[in-house]
């Protein structure tokens, strides 16, 4: 049975894509690395010796521009429901971090050691329903929250993916209530239409969640 017409469409407009293209020659597991690397270089997000997490990490390709950029004294802990092919000096631990099993995995796996940066690219299975859609995004980013209050050192960041829509302003004054500076950042390798954008929260102010 041949392919529609809409995901034929996807499929050319995906290969063509010059961010595929670069991520194929530059070894990335998808085009979100550029997305990460943008902003990092941006706003100097990462140094070595960085302690990371990045949740929703699978396939990887956000942790493996971290690993470059923290070095060999940098800590990065990847997790994800889904499964995820090993990084090498990337701790990978599946499951869902909500749940007191994965999240103990977790802090055994830090070590002690507080996080400087939070990353999440957590998006929703998306149902067609904007409303619906929006509303589950915006769930994902108050676990990320939460799980930044259990794990981020006083003055460390987050950044976190958002979808513009129901709830987006009300998220966005919930966050700078917990962080000195939240700034809205939608790298190039965002495709224009979508809703997604990206909130960099930095300078944790711990105990204020």
């Amino acid at each position: 049975m041949g392919r529609s017409k809409s995901s034929a469409g996807w499929l050319k407009e995906h290969f063509s894509d010059q961010y595929v293209q670069q991520g194929r020659q530059a070894g990335y597991r998808c085009r979100a690395s550029y997305k990460l690397l943008e902003i990092a270089s941006r706003d100097k997000l990462f140094s070595p010796g960085m302690t990371v997490v990045d949740l929703g990490a699978a396939p990887g390709g956000w942790s493996q521009v971290v690993a470059a950029q923290v070095g060999s004294r940098g800590r990065v802990l990847a997790s994800d429901i889904l499964p995820m092919e090993p990084l090498e000096t990337v701790t990978f631990i599946q499951g869902d971090f909500t749940q007191e099993v994965v999240f103990e995995e977790i802090l055994a796996s830090l070590d002690g050691r507080s996080v400087d940066v939070l990353l999440s690219d957590m998006a929703p299975n998306m149902s067609g329903n904007k409303a619906t859609d929006c509303f589950r995004a915006m769930e994902l980013v108050e676990l990320a929250v939460d799980m930044a209050e259990k794990t981020l050192r006083p003055g460390g960041s987050l950044l976190v993916k958002v979808f513009h829509g129901v709830g987006f302003d009300e998220c966005l004054k919930g966050l700078r209530q917990v962080f000195s500076r939240v700034q809205i950042r939608k790298p190039q390798a965002s495709r224009a239409r979508s809703s997604e954008t990206y909130l960099l929260c930095r300078d944790y102010r711990a105990g204020t969640v």
